[in-house]
């Protein structure tokens, strides 16, 4: 008898019914090392975040602020390859999570997107999100996703056009990935208050999910996004914590975060 797979749709489904937020992670695979990051992603699971998107290292990550730009480059210097995300993603998986791959186009590209697809998959993965993927050049990407069960997740940013976000809108699954600032990723004292705009605009457009990321550090800012947005999402933050802390410090820091989430007015 056929498993059922696990959804982004089933996932945020569960936290709307606890009147809720969800919370999701994002940590490089092979961060500081693949047993690592491994370790590391499953301190965040044990500790309350819902959903964990897992980077793809690549070489050029130009969205990427210094704390994960650093990062990724010493994943790179570790070794991490496609595979290596493939392999965290499926001990994600066999921990209980929900993984989503957060990837560049090229790499994908280069693996073989119907391949790519499929092997994610296979492994327990539900999405992807493509930063640098436009989506008129998709299609290929778009057909094979589809195909293999995996949801393609395109961001919006307040510069978002209203013909942009409907056509992010038509072809996005699992939820919209809302970048609340204009600049690169990392951890600020404030997040930006475009997002709450952002957030509205979107709305008018789909009944998809909409998860905001770029920003969050703390439980109050995870409470603040989590009172008007589906999803809060943390990532720089949590390789800080790595830096400073280690895994224990990842623990608390997800702790803190999945109060937030619960703890918003909404």
């Amino acid at each position: 008898m056929s498993v059922q797979r696990r959804t982004i749709a089933d996932s945020f489904s569960k936290a709307k019914s606890e009147n809720r937020a969800l919370l999701i992670g994002y940590l490089p695979a092979g961060y500081p090392t693949v047993e690592g990051s491994i370790e590391l992603i499953h301190a965040m699971l044990d500790n309350g975040v819902d959903l964990i998107e897992v980077g793809l290292p690549y070489s050029d990550p130009l969205m990427d602020g210094p704390v994960i730009q650093e990062a990724v480059s010493a994943a790179l210097t570790g070794g991490a390859t496609t595979e290596t995300v493939l392999d965290v993603v499926q001990a994600v998986s066999d921990h209980g999570g929900l993984p989503v791959v957060m990837s560049y186009w090229n790499p994908i590209e280069r693996y073989g997107v119907e391949r790519f697809a499929q092997t994610l998959s296979e492994r327990g993965g539900a999405g992807v999100i493509t930063p640098d993927l436009t989506i008129e050049e998709a299609q290929p990407w778009l057909e094979a996703a589809h195909k293999n069960s995996i949801d393609p997740i395109f961001l919006v940013a307040p510069s978002s056009s209203e013909i942009r976000i409907s056509q992010v809108s038509d072809q996005t699954r699992g939820f919209i990935y809302a970048a609340s600032t204009m600049g690169v990723t990392g951890a600020r004292d404030n997040v930006s208050s475009m997002a709450p705009e952002l957030v509205a605009r979107v709305r008018t457009r789909t009944d998809l999910p909409i998860a905001v990321g770029l920003g969050v550090s703390t439980g109050a800012q995870a409470a603040d996004i989590a009172a008007y947005a589906d999803g809060v999402i943390v990532g720089s933050a949590f390789i800080k914590a790595a830096n400073q802390g280690g895994t224990a410090a990842v623990a608390e820091l997800a702790a803190q975060l999945a109060q937030g989430v619960r703890s918003a007015v909404r």
